[in-house]
């Protein structure tokens, strides 16, 4: 299909960083033939997660604030904003205050960490 449309209400699995009130759901994944990964993400205010980039990513915050804490400093976006973060980086991401996000990776993120160094931070997830 060469358009696609997608919403968080029609995402199949979410995945919760341990106990932590932070959720990720694949919408576009390495199955589906496409180039990068899509996805939606959702923090509750206060809920951090550490994170090494094995690929390029962008952050479209739809909803609240939240920040990405990196080794030159730390970028706050608010909803309509973008943050665009290279493979390679050591962060943090952050929510200020509840917050919901849309992620486009590149290459796809799972494969990506799976292959690398990093593949230890999968473990923290696991089916909502």
């Amino acid at each position: 299909m060469s358009v696609e449309h997608f919403t968080s209400a029609g995402a199949s699995t979410w995945f919760q960083r341990i106990d932590q009130q932070i959720f990720l759901a694949d919408v576009l994944s390495e199955d589906s033939g496409a180039a990068m990964s899509v996805g939606f993400g959702r923090y509750r205010k206060g809920e951090k997660n550490p994170w090494k980039m094995t690929y390029d990513e962008a952050l479209v915050i739809t909803s609240g604030i939240f920040t990405v804490e990196g080794p030159s400093g730390s970028v706050t976006a608010r909803a309509g904003e973008v943050i665009y973060l290279r493979a390679g980086t050591e962060v943090v991401y952050a929510a200020e205050e509840d917050a919901e996000l849309v992620y486009v990776t590149y290459p796809h993120w799972l494969a990506a960490t799976e292959a690398s160094a990093e593949a230890h931070r999968l473990d923290d997830f696991h089916e909502a």
